[in-house]
């Protein structure tokens, strides 16, 4: 195996084939703000996140510097889990490799020292057993918004994009029993006749050493969700002296699906723009939500939504190459979530839980999540915020990366009218960020 192939399994970072046969969609849209206070909004929504987080929200009772008009122009966000630094050991792998096979090229039985070659079999071989199994995913998110609130009749336009990828390392045990008899063999000529026999080792038609040949696989499972539509909001009052929202989100869906393992000698960074790797489907779905505020100042308020209520799966491609791929489906499930939340004009706090489960997508872990938010204001000018949230579906028999317990926080700052919201997120496996641009008056 070349160096220029390791660059390509860089590229790809994994190796391996799933075992499920269902693969759910990324998680949802949501705004910086939302980002900042550990995924929260069913409850605290201002009009230009609603579309993404519960539509009734864009009818509630709001502060008067962000009733009347939201914008939203973008919003963006990333997450990276590399629990191992698999990127690190895979750069690390590719030198050593190298080595390897530069050592193999000079090898002459009559004059050569083998303890270089067995030196860099072993170390290989040990990078190799490390590596096995260790994966990366990676989260992103974009979305813009326009919204006219209204107690009346709300209304807002939406679009967003989500992503999920993860990628995988399945080595061989053939590579790493070929990589163990170079490191014990006792002499020059035991290691030339084993070399000369090995199938892994690559010759040119003169017979002389061009490269190895190991099997190791990479894996790389990718979905992604696109969706535009428009949000209508409308505010009850009731005899009570309460409130009660309802929203609804008619949208266009796109789904699409990316699927591709290859041995790392045939491994082709080309692929990815391959349209044989990849599926995808569109649909038409819908949002629901509803809110209802209460007590003397309105300063309670309860949300809950429902969204993606018609299903929609997506069947992944199978490889056309080498290897024969296990058929995959992407699934977009009906996901509920219900939050409360207290505010004031000064702070907001909230709670919320997912009432239903996202199953696991590729390489990672099963979510549910229960979270609390927090913001501080001052003076319209600048919005502290914290969060955390916790996976309530987390296990230790998923397929890779777990998601346990999550902090955040951001800070959002108004400046001549345009607003700027910055977000972070910090776990044992992942790290994020999230950045937002936008107007509301």
């Amino acid at each position: 195996m070349t160096g220029h192939r390791l660059t390509k399994l860089s590229v790809a970072i994994g190796l391996s084939i799933a075992t499920s046969s269902t693969l759910a969609s990324p998680q949802s849209f949501m705004s910086a703000r939302s980002f900042a206070m550990g995924g929260t909004g069913v409850a605290v929504a201002v009009p230009a996140d609603a579309p993404a987080e519960n539509p009734a929200m864009m009818a509630a009772d709001h502060h008067s510097w962000n009733d009347d008009f939201g914008l939203t122009l973008p919003s963006v966000n990333a997450r990276v889990a590399d629990e191992e630094e698999t990127v690190d050991q895979v750069d690390e792998i590719q030198d050593v490799i190298k080595f390897l096979e530069s050592d193999l090229k000079a090898f002459d039985v009559n004059s050569s020292s083998i303890e270089d070659i067995q030196k860099n079999a072993g170390d290989l071989q040990d990078r190799l057993a490390a590596l096995n199994k260790d994966t990366v995913r990676g989260n992103t998110g974009a979305g813009l918004a326009i919204a006219f609130p209204s107690q009346s009749l709300s209304i807002a336009f939406f679009g967003s994009g989500t992503g999920t990828v993860t990628a995988r390392g399945d080595v061989a045990t053939e590579d790493e029993d070929f990589l163990v008899n170079i490191a014990t063999v006792n002499s020059a000529s035991e290691l030339d006749s084993f070399i000369s026999s090995s199938d892994k080792v690559e010759r040119d038609s003169n017979g002389d050493v061009i490269g190895i040949a190991l099997e190791s696989k990479g894996t790389i499972l990718a979905s992604a969700m696109l969706e535009a539509g428009v949000s209508l909001a409308r505010n009850f009052s009731l005899d009570n002296g309460g409130n009660l929202q309802l929203g609804v989100s008619p949208k266009f869906v796109r789904l699409y699906t990316f699927q591709y393992t290859e041995i790392v000698s045939d491994f082709d960074e080309d692929a990815f723009d391959n349209d044989r790797y990849r599926t995808e489907k569109s649909g038409f779905n819908i949002d629901i939500g509803a809110a209802y505020s209460w007590g003397e100042g309105q300063q309670w308020n309860a949300g809950i939504t429902a969204k993606n209520l018609i299903p929609m799966e997506l069947d992944s491609a199978q490889s056309r190459g080498s290897i024969v791929e296990q058929k995959h489906t992407f699934q977009l499930d009906p996901m509920v979530t219900a939050g409360i939340a207290h505010k004031s004009e000064y702070h907001v706090v909230t709670a919320e839980i997912d009432l239903t489960k996202k199953e696991a997508f590729g390489f990672e872990d099963d979510t549910q999540w229960a979270a609390l938010g927090a913001e501080f204001d001052a003076f319209r000018y600048a919005q502290l915020r914290v969060g955390v949230r916790h996976n309530l579906a987390s296990n230790d028999d998923n397929d890779g990366i777990e998601e346990k317990t999550q902090f955040t926080a951001g800070l959002g700052l108004n400046i001549v009218g345009v607003r700027l919201d910055l977000g972070a997120l910090y776990s044992d496996a992942d790290v994020g960020a999230a950045l937002e641009l936008g107007t509301a008056f």
